[in-house]
């Protein structure tokens, strides 16, 4: 009892004597705090000349300054900025002052005093340019401060007279950040400002737009947008000096022109504005439109791509001037030519009649001036046919979108646009064709094409690029025709089509089941001819191996699904051939009402496709079997286990039922799963019995862990349209497996010091849990991570094996966390159309060289497949390879789906006889990815100088895509 008294006597006089030293320690770490300045006061005291001073200037920048030395730093930096005269180094301290205001945690409001002080006595124009630029960042960093932002707006009024144009357009910046409409500007008779009774700020603004420099033009011009994207209403007065920028000498000037009458078409459509040289009137979006519309003949071919985009936003445009887009015939200056009635009226008026003595005495007698007649002003005339003949390919692929835009809400544009989009599928570059191959689907709805106009689409068909030629398959897809003949000469170009690229298999046969479904009629009168079929005779069976015969009965078999009377035109071995290829290619060829031959050859007497009512129901036994799985608290383990099986195969055979839901399901019968394998590892068994006595049971439930945690990186990874929330709940149950790998660990592996590590970065990942799911935590009520928060106090200072039976107990208490759906969740899948596998021919090549193999993939509900997807080969020895497609490879043909069309590249040593390797696509995922974009980033410089690594990453890949075996044979090298 002595020597343990003499012992804590011992620990409590060593604790106080180390006091001393503590503090000595924490007091010398508070000192180094704005040693920042000091060290940079002693740095910039050293500096014999301007260059050493700039140096140190340059090295302090790449260095994080904490929030409370900030305000010393920038003491240090002023006081130096007084005394030095050279001007780059005090434009460098300027540039300081406005990083260091960003710090974050640090209020700028300290320093604008003295930072609006510097400006008073500064005489180079490239350091007060400087000096406003760094007053308008620390004005972002103080939002609410209305005094500052308004001393600043006076600053910027009271230096906009400055001779030099970069100190002109920062106060210019300053004026459109920062001016409001009830605070008035104005200059007095000194150079100063005073803000009572003054001018407003857009009056102020829009005197430089006649500034001698084009620079402060623009930016006074940006200055207005700059108010405009804050929520001020531009005032119409401005927007006559708009349209005399667009005839600027520079195409700054009249690219931001194009911008500003946009900008105020949308804000004051019908209001009515004179039209030049004449007594007429029109609504302003009509004259700015016919302005705009000009500007695509523009000499430069960056105004001229900004304006055929503009022209493509102006949906309120009467129709009778979107049409003269498409007319290069001039608009008489758009003026309105009198009636010859009108005429007659005014010569009876006057007492002028003919007296046909005189030629052409009766002509009117209007004289049009040729100087007025100008063809600047020509308006819409011909605007988008000079933007698709434009010479840079940038404008005519901004022409092409823009008629998309218009022809979307204009039907009968629509039509009159449809013979100039066909003949930009001649363009030389692809990249137009393919444009516009795109805009006239988009448009296919309000279009019929006629049989020339169908010629000229189907001659694309030859082109040597697939992606023209599957854009071009889309593009038939949703086309309507107008007689059987389009109907003969698209089947005709598209089986030569596929005779010439057999790859484009696929493609075609989808086209055409589209193409017979919305075209029964016209399919109808061609039916003997395309089955060979005779009314006396018998014909000989196709064969059914051949693609072209096949895609024939595709183009059939879907216009008699809406076309009754078609099936008695078919011959007995056709029926044969439905029920063959209703059986192999259920996605092409639809199920046909035949009655009496259903019992014969199976075929469906109903349709399949479900209605919204099958939907709605199973949305509703979905969400009944999640309520039903959260009382398996109530339930003893075998019964819980039970309910969890029968559910999850409920899910499953739902998602296969159900393609709408398919996500959905899938996403919960996985998350179920997970529950499952945590609940059998916790089985009473495993626990109550000694380690020895239970290897098996231990074996299972590692097992189990380790496949509880990939089952949760795909929850995370696979599936899109997650929220916060669901996020949480897969993150719990991973904390949950990570807690049972560590409860394992310790039951089975020997030694402390790789315990106490497992214990530390466990600790630390339910600290990160808290940190990145904060909000979500009054959703986690009754779970196993609020319980070990509440314990965390006692987690944090107790030892490893303690640890260890707290969650333990914790993890065996904690009680079924239920899922609950966001409204839609779409499971990641790929499709591996080339090679099929089907082939029983090996693929030759030398050993020790590369063979290529040809891929074709799709893509369905991906995120950034360019840096996701990979695509694995497994030899038959074991050897995996890993590769990682260009970002090239992938073509997006529609929303939320992707094409991949690469190369895999492959070498072996030579094989004794042929042998199948897998082909298989993986998407490739980081843990850090969610947790990173979180958090942001330290530091106030612009450098990654010093900053500290980020956290390790759980780095894999998750198969989604059924293998594919492909015969290889490397064949020995000949000597």
């Amino acid at each position: 009892m002595a020597a343990h008294l003499k012992k804590r006597v011992y620990e409590e006089f060593s604790k106080v004597v180390q006091i001393p030293h503590e503090e000595a320690s924490v007091k010398k770490l508070r000192l180094s705090k704005p040693s920042k300045s000091a060290a940079l006061h002693i740095d910039l005291c050293k500096a014999t000349n301007p260059t050493d001073a700039l140096q140190y200037l340059l090295q302090f920048a790449r260095k994080p300054v904490e929030a409370e030395s900030v305000e010393g730093v920038v003491r240090i930096l002023l006081e130096h900025y007084y005394k030095e005269t050279d001007n780059s180094v005090r434009l460098k301290i300027a540039s300081l002052l406005g990083l260091l205001s960003k710090t974050q945690g640090f209020n700028p409001d300290c320093i604008i005093d003295d930072a609006i002080n510097t400006l008073n006595n500064e005489k180079s124009h490239q350091v007060l340019a400087q000096l406003l630029e760094t007053l308008l960042v620390i004005s972002t960093q103080l939002p609410e401060n209305l005094t500052v932002r308004q001393r600043l707006r006076e600053v910027a009024c009271k230096h906009l007279s400055d001779t030099h144009f970069g100190v002109r357009i920062k106060c210019l910046h300053l004026l459109g950040c920062l001016g409001t409409v009830d605070t008035p500007l104005m200059k007095d008779g000194e150079g100063g400002i005073s803000s009572t009774g003054g001018r407003d700020v857009q009056s102020v603004i829009s005197d430089y737009f006649g500034d001698q420099d084009p620079r402060v033009r623009t930016a006074a011009i940006k200055a207005m947008l700059q108010l405009h994207e804050r929520g001020m209403k531009i005032q119409q007065i401005i927007y006559e000096q708009a349209c005399r920028l667009l005839s600027d000498d520079y195409e700054q000037v009249r690219s931001a022109a194009v911008q500003m009458v946009w900008v105020l078409s949308q804000l004051y459509p019908e209001s009515i504005v004179p039209i030049p040289s004449s007594n007429e009137e029109i609504r302003l979006v009509d004259d700015s439109f016919g302005k705009i519309s000009h500007m695509v003949s523009d000499g430069s071919w960056m105004v001229r791509v900004q304006a055929a985009k503009t022209l493509g936003s102006m949906l309120q445009v009467s129709p009778h001037f979107l049409e003269q887009t498409l007319d290069k015939k001039l608009m008489s200056d758009l003026r309105r030519k009198r009636t010859a009635h009108e005429r007659a009226k005014e010569l009876y008026a006057s007492g002028e009649f003919s007296s046909g003595r005189k030629w052409a005495d009766d002509a009117p007698k209007e004289r049009v001036d040729t100087n007025a007649v100008n063809l600047i002003a020509s308006g819409a005339c011909g605007a988008f046919v000079h933007g698709l003949e434009d010479e840079m390919y940038e404008v005519r692929i901004a022409a092409v979108e823009a008629l998309c835009l218009l022809a979307r809400s204009s039907p009968s544009f629509a039509e009159k646009c449809l013979d100039f989009l066909v003949d930009m599928f001649n363009d030389e570059i692809e990249e137009v064709r393919l444009q516009s191959i795109h805009v006239l689907r988009e448009i296919s709805t309000h279009i019929t094409l006629r049989e020339d106009q169908l010629d000229t689409v189907l001659a694309v068909l030859e082109d040597s690029s697939r992606d023209i030629r599957e854009a071009l398959h889309e593009l038939l897809c949703y086309t309507n025709v107008s007689t059987k003949e389009c109907i003969q000469l698209a089947l005709l170009e598209l089986l030569k089509n596929l005779n010439k690229y057999p790859t484009d298999r696929n493609s075609v046969w989808k086209c055409l089941k589209f193409l017979g479904s919305r075209h029964p009629t016209l399919v109808l009168p061609l039916v003997p001819e395309l089955l060979s079929t005779h009314p006396y005779f018998d014909t000989p069976e196709p064969d059914m191996d051949d693609p072209a015969y096949i895609a024939v009965l595709v183009l059939v078999f879907n216009a008699a699904k809406s076309c009754p009377t078609m099936p008695a035109l078919f011959s007995d071995h056709t029926f044969r051939h439905y029920a063959y290829l209703r059986d192999s290619l259920s996605h092409l060829v639809p199920p046909l009402r035949l009655p009496g031959r259903k019992q014969v050859y199976g075929l469906d007497p109903v349709d399949s496709g479900a209605g919204s009512g099958s939907v709605e129901s199973a949305q509703l036994f979905l969400q009944q079997s999640l309520n039903r799985v959260s009382t398996i608290q109530n339930l003893e383990a075998p019964g819980a286990q039970d309910l969890l099986d029968f559910t999850i195969r409920d899910l499953q055979r739902l998602g296969e039922l159900q393609t709408e839901l398919a996500g959905a399901a899938d996403f919960c019968a996985t998350y179920l799963h997970c529950q499952l394998l945590l609940l059998k590892a916790l089985q009473e068994k495993l626990w109550n019995m000694a380690v020895p006595l239970c290897l098996k049971q231990n074996a299972t439930a590692t097992a189990a862990a380790h496949q509880i945690l990939e089952e949760t990186y795909k929850l995370e990874f696979m599936y899109s349209g997650l929220e916060n929330r669901q996020v949480a709940t897969i993150h719990h149950i991973r904390l949950q497996a990570k807690a049972l790998q560590l409860i394992l660990t310790a039951r089975t592996k020997r030694g402390m010091d790789p315990l106490i590590i497992s214990c530390e970065k466990f600790l630390q990942e339910v600290e990160s849990f808290q940190r990145l799911f904060f909000t979500e935590m009054p959703h986690l009520q009754d779970s196993f991570v609020e319980k070990l928060l509440e314990l965390m106090p006692r987690l944090s200072s107790c030892k490893p094996m303690e640890l260890v039976k707290i969650l333990q107990t914790t993890l065996r208490q904690s009680g079924f966390l239920q899922l609950k759906l966001p409204e839609q969740i779409h499971r990641a899948t790929a499709t591996i159309i080339e090679p099929t596998g089907e082939s029983d021919n090996p693929l030759r090549f030398t050993s020790g060289l590369v063979v290529a193999l040809d891929l074709d993939a799709t893509l369905e509900h991906v995120q950034d497949p360019q840096n996701t997807v990979k695509v694995q080969v497994l030899y038959p020895d074991g050897q995996s390879h890993v590769i990682q497609p260009k970002p090239a490879d992938f073509r997006k043909p529609g929303p939320h789906r992707h094409r991949l069309i690469t190369q895999v590249y492959m070498s072996h040593s030579a094989w004794t006889e042929p042998c199948q390797i897998e082909l298989r696509l993986l998407l490739a995922y980081s843990s850090s990815s969610s947790s990173l974009s979180s958090s942001s980033k330290p530091g106030w410089s612009d450098s990654t100088d010093s900053l500290p690594p980020p956290e390790a990453a759980t780095e894999g890949t998750i198969p989604f895509s059924k293998p594919v075996k492909v015969y290889i044979m490397p064949k020995p090298a000949r000597r």
